[in-house]
């Protein structure tokens, strides 16, 4: 099974490691992207949570402003919760080329046609998940705005 391992030598293992260091950095930035992207989930879910109850207690034009912040937040969070799914997925293919990187070096295994396409997948995947976030935090800013009503009703009393 390791046919190769017994004549493994330190300068061999350190090149090993050294070449899984990379995605391992990687790893790292992945995880404090997937933290932020959990933080904004929270934050949102929180949000909706405090809106539920204004919804159910209003009616008419408020009862539709509500419903409408409501189906924002809904939307924000499936995108937020795609690009957390991407990212964890881009995460799992960076494990996976160091676990070839590592089982190829030990065996006579010839995976780097697979260990380049687990990376590229990889990088597709937290592409999009960047583009989502991308996509959430315009939408999460869009819905913020102060409705024109509002300011318009602060120009007429001259403030």
């Amino acid at each position: 099974m390791f046919q190769g391992a017994p004549n493994l030598s330190v300068d061999t293992v350190a090149e090993i490691v050294r070449l899984a260091v990379a995605p391992v950095f990687l790893l790292s930035g992945i995880a404090s992207f997937v933290n932020v992207c959990t933080s904004r989930l929270s934050r949102i879910v929180d949000r909706s949570r405090q809106v539920e109850p204004m919804l159910l207690a209003s009616r008419g034009a408020e009862h539709d402003r509500w419903l409408g912040e409501l189906h924002v937040l809904d939307r924000r969070m499936s995108l937020v919760s795609w690009a957390i799914s991407l990212s964890v997925m881009s995460a799992a293919m960076i494990c996976a080329v160091v676990v070839l990187l590592f089982s190829a070096s030990l065996t006579s295994l010839h995976v780097a046609t697979a260990i380049a396409l687990l990376f590229i997948g990889s990088m597709i995947a937290i592409g999009i998940a960047f583009a989502i976030f991308l996509v959430e935090t315009r939408v999460g800013s869009r819905a913020v705005r102060v409705r024109s009503e509002l300011l318009q009703h602060r120009v007429d009393e001259g403030v």
